[in-house]
């Protein structure tokens, strides 16, 4: 933002005065992800003007630092044969990224102008699942036989270098591509000229599948400190890696998806601050609607105790506390739990420990809340109405907390979204259930007149 105020008047003054060497100078001095925040402001058409004065690489890399939205406008406005050029220079995954929102029939008009080894890497990621691992890959990783020596390897690699996205990691490759075995650049510097990388390279290498999803892919790369991982198909050949950067963007999409899904949003597809107003209240709407029917509901219960309220009106002033330790109780839960199962994967064994865990401090933080509401409560209402409020605030924090341990397992186990299972709704499932235990609980405590009235 600070780049952006500072920099684009004088940007937009360039552009009037039609000063090429002064735009092609603007965008060669300063790095590219600065220059892709300057010209974010200004209109797709005036955007174009600023990168076709840059060279073909120096395009693709402020290019690629814009927003996909931003993207998508600018190749909608973009000359055909000088777009063709910028998306041959992309990463094979950023490219592969853009062309995936584009109609059909654009992309088809584009695949003619990329030169032919392109074109057929584009198709090629085209083809796999969105989500999946060959999704995110790029297919530009450095190889190498294993025959050859380590001064044999350093000179190819001198070759390789500047069409690879990353060269620390060094792929051994058989003649049917299989891959065999890895070894570091660092490893590479530091042997001896003369060696085999046959000698030198590891050959138990961590892979994953060209299909499976990207986020265990992330995962897998953050569990073993990785900077990229291969990707190979179900002959074992190298197809691409993934590297540390898309796992990253990977891992943020997802946090950000469960956080809306917590609040009781459906996920946005771009940013906030780029996502129309009536989209936005759609998303949001939704989720609201089904809670004010969780709502209503609740409402509904409570007419079923009405005479029991009429008699015992102190009982509708402790409404609020049990039902917000229920759902408190149950929201902290289901957080904890829905973030441990999108950070590890679980066995039947880890997650019977889970609920296990989950009883036993229901038990403890639900002693401890039942003793400071009889304290409270004591204070404003007989002996045993207190007790009513103390016994009801210790079931509703066992069942709050149980519900949320156990209805994300379940929605997992079902294969949906355990993030589905939000606070707001966790403790809209409490409420409604909670004014049936607490006005059982009274039912069952304060004795036979309750019972006649109930």
């Amino acid at each position: 933002m600070f780049y952006r105020s500072l920099l684009l008047p004088d940007l937009r003054m360039t552009l009037d005065a039609n000063d090429v060497e002064g735009i092609r100078a603007f965008c060669e001095t300063l790095h590219p992800a600065v220059v892709a925040e300057v010209i974010d402001e200004l209109e797709p058409a005036e955007l174009w003007k600023v990168l076709v004065t840059c060279a073909p690489d120096l395009q693709a890399e402020i290019f690629g630092f814009l927003e996909l939205r931003r993207q998508i406008q600018v190749v909608e406005v973009a000359d055909r044969k000088t777009l063709s050029k910028l998306i041959e220079q992309m990463a094979p995954d950023d490219r592969v990224d853009v062309l995936e929102m584009l109609d059909e029939e654009m992309v088809e008009s584009l695949l003619p102008l990329i030169a032919q080894a392109e074109r057929a890497d584009i198709r090629k990621l085209l083809s796999y699942p969105d989500g999946s691992a060959g999704s995110i890959m790029t297919t530009e990783y450095a190889s190498l036989p294993e025959e050859i020596t380590v001064s044999e390897a350093l000179d190819q690699l001198r070759i390789q270098a500047p069409d690879s996205e990353t060269i620390y990691y060094i792929y051994i490759l058989d003649e049917r591509r299989r891959l065999d075995g890895m070894v570091s650049l660092r490893e590479l510097i530091q042997a001896k000229r003369a060696s085999k990388l046959a000698d030198i390279m590891h050959r138990d290498v961590i892979s994953v599948r060209v299909d499976d999803d990207e986020e265990f892919v992330a995962r897998e790369l953050a569990r073993y400190d990785f900077l990229a991982i291969p990707v190979v198909d179900n002959q074992h050949r190298l197809v691409g890696i993934v590297t540390l950067d898309d796992a990253l963007d990977v891992l943020e999409e997802e946090a950000t998806e469960d956080a809306q899904m917590q609040a009781a949003i459906q996920p946005l597809d771009e940013s906030y601050m780029s996502t129309p107003f009536l989209v936005l209240a759609r998303k949001r709407g939704v989720w609201l609607v089904i809670l004010l029917a969780a709502a209503f509901l609740t409402a509904w219960v409570m007419q079923d105790y009405e005479e029991l309220q009429s008699n015992y009106v102190w009982m509708v002033w402790f409404i609020p506390l049990v039902l917000a330790s229920g759902g408190n109780a149950g929201s902290q839960s289901a957080t904890l739990i829905i973030r441990e199962m999108a950070t590890t994967d679980m066995d039947g064994r880890d997650k019977y420990f889970i609920l296990m865990r989950e009883l036993r401090m229901a038990l403890v933080l639900g002693a401890c809340l039942m003793t400071l509401s009889f304290g409270i409560a004591i204070c404003m209402v007989a002996l045993s109405e207190a007790i009513v409020v103390a016994v009801t605030v210790l079931l509703m924090v066992i069942f709050g907390t149980s519900a949320g341990a156990t209805l994300p397992i379940i929605f997992k186990r079902l294969g949906m979204d355990p993030a589905m299972m939000s606070n707001p709704l966790i403790a809209a499932l409490v409420d409604v259930l909670g004014v049936i235990i607490y006005f059982k609980t009274a039912l069952a405590i304060l004795g036979p007149v309750a019972k006649v009235i109930d």
